[in-house]
This record gives structure tokens, sequence and C-alpha cells, in this order.
């Protein structure tokens, strides 16, 4: 189990690398295109209410609900050869889901008015004033149209992605991602500079990107025998035991979705650039947490729900203890390069085109804050599957909605004494009190708690962070210097900062006592 775990995270790890790298090229892309401005405001608005929407319904309370019990399917299936009882069940999921998310799409197009005023109410608000923003208000409605058809496309995407990591074909769902990138990329360069309008070209680039993510996993399907027929079946078992379990998980999994839609509608009343510059720092924020809290958490979802099914509680322990050391390992470090290195980072990534210094030293702001939150962030993707694999989705549903309602109240105070800045500074402290409150209660069930070890491993790692900070503030650069250099200097520079603060961090790391046995599971 200890190489198998080690195995499938790897995997997914590399596989998402891949994926973030071509996000960043896609950014850069987009930054060197749009910039900071009105328009690049407007297009990641756009975007971030399909997605919101599919992180809400698919990758997100669905999966959690979806793979305990396609999991439980799959044990009845041991002796047939046919996986019939799990074929019956993706049958039915595929066709109740299906039907309900093609209403939804429907819907969210023909509404796109009404969506873009709901989120954007500050643009709507200066379009029904006369303003010149007002403009915000009705590209936004054009583009939502072209937009939110992904929503349809990746439901599905969510789905195969779901049935074949319980197969233990971790790479093709965690490869996905990158044909959306490629999508856009290739809309950005070959379509976006013919239009008027850059950004319509940049939308359809998205629509393109999810058409493409799940005709390719579709073959997959088939040569694992699970590409069904849809049948609608929403009075069927196991549609009834997901749909149970999905009600209370959609609350869940929204908090944080709701917390970054709130932010955008109160960004829309703060200055023009608000929303690209969360988006940017964001952005840098979701590539260690891509490549190592949601794939390490992708892992151990199927293996707790295992583990459940067979009634381990010790391995069940065991192997949520591997997923917390391993975030820690990575993240740590990570959120320590984040803050430190930020407008270097944002100056190789970013700055060229429409977007320039000033741009850089608003983002970095946003970015650091953001930062604050990366390990709470990491966490929480390894202890809420400690939830969802024994089908409990209502305790983190209790704590998420507690975590929601603090944000919101720190976005009010926060974004009215640092504007945007606030803003990310208001969902890292909720991301803390979220991670605590997951923590708190799978102790205080006698299902997890940190032993003595672990912390022990805890106190090493920041002793070694410790070390890497100050290594790198004795040899960073000054901003003018920065600015001073050219592109290839500059990311020769940061490249040198991040793997040699690598090496400072897994030296000191070894020195402090460190093992490779500290990583291992041990189920």
């Amino acid at each position: 189990m200890s190489k198998r775990l080690l195995r499938s995270g790897l995997i997914v790890s590399t596989m998402t690398l891949v994926s973030r790298v071509l996000g960043l090229v896609r950014d850069v892309v987009i930054a060197n295109l749009m910039g900071a401005g009105a328009a690049a405001d407007v297009f990641f608005f756009a975007n971030k209410i399909p997605n919101f929407l599919r992180r809400l319904f698919a990758e997100g309370a669905f999966s959690q609900a979806f793979v305990p019990v396609l999991t439980e399917y799959q044990a009845l299936d041991k002796e047939d050869d046919t996986r019939a009882q799990s074929r019956e069940l993706v049958a039915n999921v595929v066709g109740t889901l299906g039907g309900l998310v093609t209403l939804v799409t429907l819907l969210g197009v023909v509404g796109s008015p009404v969506l873009a005023a709901l989120f954007g109410t500050g643009w709507f608000v200066d379009w029904l004033e006369g303003r010149p923003d007002g403009a915000k208000f009705e590209l936004a409605s054009l583009m939502l149209k072209i937009t939110f058809p992904y929503l349809w496309f990746i439901t599905f995407v969510a789905l195969s992605g779901a049935i074949l990591n319980t197969l233990n074909k971790f790479a093709v769902s965690s490869f996905t991602p990158v044909f959306l990138n490629i999508a856009i990329i290739a809309a950005a360069i070959g379509l976006s500079p013919h239009l008027a309008q850059p950004e319509i070209g940049l939308a359809i680039g998205v629509f393109v990107g999810g058409a493409v993510q799940l005709l390719f996993q579709l073959p997959f399907l088939a040569q694992e025998g699970m590409l069904v027929k849809p049948k609608w079946g929403w009075r069927h078992p196991g549609v009834v035991k997901i749909r149970q379990l999905m009600i209370p998980a959609l609350f869940g999994v929204s908090v944080s979705q709701i917390n970054l839609l709130f932010d955008t509608f109160i960004a829309s009343f703060l200055m023009t650039g608000s929303i690209s510059w969360l988006y940017y720092s964001d952005r840098l924020l979701e590539f260690p947490l891509g490549l190592f809290g949601i794939a390490i958490a992708t892992v151990i979802l199927p293996a707790l729900s295992k583990k459940h099914v067979d009634q381990s509680p010790q391995q069940f322990s065991a192997t949520m203890d591997w997923g917390v050391r391993m975030v820690l390992l990575l993240g740590i470090p990570a959120m320590a390069g984040l803050i430190v290195l930020a407008k270097p980072m944002l100056m190789v990534l970013f700055m060229r085109g429409e977007f320039g210094v000033p741009d850089v030293e608003a983002a970095s702001l946003s970015l650091m804050a953001y930062a604050c939150g990366l390990v709470n962030f990491m966490v929480i993707k390894v202890l809420a599957p400690g939830y969802y694999a024994r089908q409990d989705t209502k305790t983190p549903v209790k704590y998420g909605v507690i975590a929601m309602v603090s944000n919101m109240v720190f976005n009010a105070i926060f974004a009215y004494l640092f504007s945007y800045v606030g803003l990310a500074m208001a969902t890292a402290l909720s991301a803390l009190i979220n991670a605590g409150l997951l923590y708190q209660g799978l102790h205080r069930q006698g299902i997890y708690q940190l032993s003595r070890a672990t912390l022990g491993f805890i106190s090493k790692l920041v002793l070694a962070v410790s070390v890497m900070i100050g290594g790198l503030y004795l040899v960073m650069p000054a901003l003018s210097q920065w600015v001073s250099m050219s592109l290839l200097s500059r990311s020769v520079t940061l490249g040198g900062l991040i793997v040699g603060g690598g090496a400072l961090y897994l030296v000191t790391a070894l020195l402090v006592g460190v093992r490779l046995s500290d990583i291992r599971h041990r189920g």
C-alpha cells in the first residue's frame, strides 16, 4: 500500500505539474494580451462563474459523494468481471446528473444578464447609471453565454475522472486539464488578435477546451468497460445514496467557492484591476496547491474509502497521517517561497505587454496575503476526505458554514481597511478556521490526531524553512535590480533562488533529523 500510494501520488503530481506549467503559460499569454485592465477583469469574471458551479457540482460535492458509493459497488463486483453493478450505477448517475446539468446550463446561457448583474453588481449599477464602467456589464453578459456551456462538458469530465480514479487510473484525469490550457493558449495566439474584442477569443477557447477534455477521456472509459448508456435513475438506490451525501456536501464545498464569488462581488466596487490582481496572485497560489495538496487528496480519497469499507481504522488513520505529513513537507516551503519571492515570480511570469511594474507591485500584495493560507488550504484537502470517505458529509458542512460566515465578516472589515488585499487576507484567515475545525472534529471523534512524532516532524520542517527564508533574503537582489534585468536574467536568477532555496531546505531538514521513513505510509 505504501508503494502504491507513493506511486499514485507521484503520477498525479507529475501530470498536475504538466497541467499547472501550461496553466502558467496560459496566464502569461493572457497577461501579455490584456494585462490587468477592464477587459481582463471581465474575462476572469465570466470564467469564474462556470468554474464556481464546476467545483460546486462536478469536481467538488459530486466527487466526494460519488467515489465512496462507487467504491462500495466495486467491492460487490469483486467476483464479477463484467462489473455489472458498477456499470448500472454509472449509467443511472450519468443519466440523472446529465439531465440536471443540461437544464442548469441552458438556464445559465439564457439568464447570463441576470448572473452578470448578480455577481458583478458594481458593474450593473454603473450600467444603470450610464457610467463608462457599465460596458463591463454588457461584455460580461455576452461572454457568459460562451463560457457557461463549459459547465456541461466539465461535469462529465469530473464524472469520468472519478470513475477512473477508483480504478487506480490517476494519470488520465490528472492530465486532462492540459487540453483546456492548450485550447485557451491557441485561442489567445491564433484567434484573439484578429478580433476587435480579444477577450471573446479567450471565451471561445474555454468552450473548446471543455469539449476536448471530455472527448479525451471517453476512450479510457471504454477501455475499462465503463462507457455505458445513460439512464434516468432518480430513485436508483445508488443515486439516492449519492443524493443524500451530495446535498450536505454541496454546502461544504460551496464555502470556499461562495467566498471567492463574494470576493468578486466586493472587488467589482473597487478600483479597476482588483479582480485581475486577485486572479494572478490566486493562480500562483493554485500552482503548489494543485501540485501537492489536491494531488495528495485525489489519491487518498479512494484509499480512505476502501479502508472504511474494509473496516480498517488503524490503516485509515495511518493513511490520513501520511497525507498530512506529505502536504506539510511540501506546503511549508512553498508558502514561504511564495511570500519571499512574490514580486520576482510575478515579474518573470507576467510582466510584459500590458502588465507593468505597478501591476506586479499590486498583485504581489494579494499574493503574499493568499500565501499565508496555503498550508491551511492544503491541510483542508487532506482532512476533508477523512469525513467524506466515511460518508459523513454533514460535519464538514457545519464547519464550512462557520468558516464562510467568518470570511464574509473578515471581507467587510478588511476590504474597507486594505481594499483588494483585504479580500485575500480574509480568505487566508477563514482557511485557518476551517482547517482547525476539521481537525478538531476528527480528533474529537477519535478518527485522527497528530501524534507526538508528527508534531516533532513539523517542528523540524519549520526550523528548516526558517533557514531557507534567511538564506533567500541574504542573496536576493533588490526590487530595483529586478526591474533593470532582462527577462532572461530575471528567469535565471529566480530559477537559481528557487533551486538554491529548495536545496537549502532539504539539506537543513536532513541535518535536523527528517528522514524518508517519516513520510512512509504505515498502513
